[in-house]
């Protein structure tokens, strides 16, 4: 398993797309949870991690309570917004190893928001792969430098593998 260096610039330029793409999705969780901020906080969190660029306990509690919104949420659309709102939170975590788990991390909040948004629209891949296109021509280089670093996807079984696979494969390009 290789090491991966990865900068604090990178890990705020990773967070701020990842809150810009878990953001995309959190209206869907929102309607479905109006009184549910979990999701809505670990955005926050992250895009002040951004800006900040402290990773502090409260960060991982975000996390970890949008991934327990997921888990309360009572409609699909709306658990995968939440993930992706878990995903984003969690970037500043992200291990210095090439690995395939590792990449799951980096691409989860684009991947997560687009299934939440095809899932939206009676689980319509052209909507979810519209949020893919999105996703790719909203990653900054640093991104792109992370995902390049690390193993390629493969497109598996799932809807999910595939939408990791389409984005992975694209920013690579």
């Amino acid at each position: 398993m290789d090491e991966v260096l990865i900068s604090d610039e990178d890990r705020r330029l990773l967070a701020l797309w990842a809150a810009d793409c878990a953001a995309r999705a959190l209206p869907l969780f929102e309607a479905e949870a109006p009184g549910d901020f979990r999701p809505r906080e670990a955005i926050d969190g992250i895009r002040a991690f951004a800006r900040e660029g402290e990773r502090t306990r409260l960060l991982r509690t975000l996390a970890w309570a949008a991934h327990a919104a997921a888990r309360d949420a009572g409609d699909p659309a709306a658990a995968a917004a939440a993930r992706a709102a878990c995903y984003a939170a969690a970037t500043p975590y992200l291990h210095p190893l090439a690995t395939a788990h590792q990449s799951r991390h980096i691409l989860g909040p684009a991947v997560q928001q687009a299934r939440a948004c095809e899932l939206a629209a009676g689980d319509d891949a052209v909507a979810g792969d519209e949020e893919i296109r999105w996703a790719i021509e909203h990653a900054p280089a640093a991104v792109r430098r992370l995902v390049q670093r690390m193993p390629a996807r493969s497109p598996g079984r799932s809807r999910l593998d595939t939408l990791y696979h389409r984005l992975d494969a694209a920013l690579r390009l």
